[in-house]
Formats: structure tokens, C-alpha cells, sequence
């Protein structure tokens, strides 16, 4: 059974930097793509960073270019998303998936999902 365990989120200043991860069991880290998804009230879920082990690749949406870094730890299958310079539009609940395939930046395509953690950015 696949497990996703999110951990890392809180309360920060805009301008300042918070560190998400995911640990993941069930599954083999080579054989998945890990993608970072956020969802604000009131609106849809939104894909943050991805990255692949399948096709070696990673990718951000354009508004968090620059700022966030998605990273993984095979061994430990474990994936991170670092994030700094956090403005007020970046608070969310972040939601870790698992794809057993190629990266992907619609949410439909993860078949597994962790339950959240919320990240907020006061201004």
C-alpha cells in the first residue's frame, strides 16, 4: 500500500523560506515521478514542481521559478520542495503526489496523494 507523508509546513514572514517533505513507502522511487500540488481556498488545486526519476526531468510553474527547488533522495524516498522568498500568494495547502510514469503537471494523472500540509505567508 503507498503511503505519502508531507511534513514541513507552518507560519512565515514573506521573504522568508520553509523547506516541505515527502516521504514515500509503498512504491520505488525509480519507477515514479513525485510532483508538489498546492490548493488556496477557493480555488483549484495547482501544480507546483515535479520531479522524475522515469524521465529525468524536473519542472516548476512559472511562478515559482527561480524561488523553489524540488530535490529527492532516492535512497531514502524522500522528495523536497525548498522554498524561498515565499510571498503571500505562495499560502496553500501542498499536497505531495506519486505518478507511475513521466512527469506530468495535471493533477488528474497522480495516483497517489498525501494528505497536506498547510503553508502560511503572512505579508
Amino acid at each position: 500500500q503507498v503511503q505519502l507523508v508531507e511534513s514541513g509546513g507552518g507560519l512565515v514572514q514573506a521573504g522568508g523560506s520553509l523547506r516541505l517533505s515527502c516521504t514515500a513507502s509503498g512504491l520505488t522511487f525509480s519507477r515514479y515521478t513525485m510532483g508538489w500540488f498546492r490548493q488556496a481556498p477557493g480555488k483549484e488545486r495547482e501544480f507546483v514542481a515535479a520531479i522524475s526519476w522515469v524521465d529525468f526531468t524536473t519542472n516548476y510553474v512559472d511562478s515559482v521559478k527561480g524561488r523553489f527547488t524540488i530535490s529527492g533522495d532516492n535512497a531514502q524516498n524522500t522528495v523536497h520542495l525548498q522554498m524561498n522568498s515565499l510571498k503571500p500568494e505562495d499560502t496553500a495547502i501542498y499536497y505531495c503526489a506519486a505518478r507511475r510514469t513521466i512527469a506530468s503537471s495535471s493533477a488528474r494523472d497522480y495516483d497517489y496523494w498525501g494528505q497536506g500540509t498547510q503553508v502560511t505567508v503572512s505579508s
